[in-house]
């Protein structure tokens, strides 16, 4: 794919068919968005930042998109908003989450988005699966591996493999 970008995305659902979502999410951004290179196994993880709430399925994937980070923005917002996402409480429950954890190296800070994903150093349920398919990938801001954020990482939550 000539001018593709690697980027990596975080999917999360803690309601509904949790799995049957996170495959809907993975159909609609493969169509949408670019082809999914690798996908990490799925984690069930506590809820992270309000934790009075069902528990999650998580998941981080890497997709090749020719889109701009700002058009990739637009889609994972609509797809959230077509599965069913409403946004009622900041970190509540929610059908689906969808956060662009990084686009190749690029470093952003604009009013709508900011690159690399400016918690992923804090969240486990982001640093387990990241790790598992991208352990050596460079936080271009922090400059360390997945693998040496998930070591410094201090969140506690449980994260376990679900499939």
């Amino acid at each position: 794919m000539a001018g593709s970008e690697s980027i990596f995305l975080s999917l999360g659902s803690n309601l509904g068919d949790r799995q049957a979502v996170l495959a809907s999410a993975r159909e609609q951004i493969a169509k949408r968005v670019g082809p999914i290179t690798s996908e990490s196994s799925i984690y069930e993880t506590e809820p992270w930042g309000l934790v009075d709430q069902p528990a999650f399925l998580n998941q981080v994937i890497r997709v090749e998109t020719e889109l701009a980070p700002e058009e990739v923005l637009r889609f994972i917002l609509d797809i959230e908003h077509e599965l069913g996402r409403l946004r009622y409480e900041r970190w509540g429950a929610r059908v689906i989450d969808i956060d662009l954890l990084y686009y190749n190296a690029l470093v952003l800070d604009t009013a709508r988005l900011t690159l690399p994903h400016p918690r992923l150093q804090d969240r486990l349920f982001n640093l387990i699966p990241l790790n598992e398919i991208a352990p050596e990938f460079l936080n271009p801001l922090l400059n360390k591996t997945s693998l040496e954020l998930l070591e410094m990482c201090s969140d506690n939550g449980v994260v376990s493999k679900f499939s």
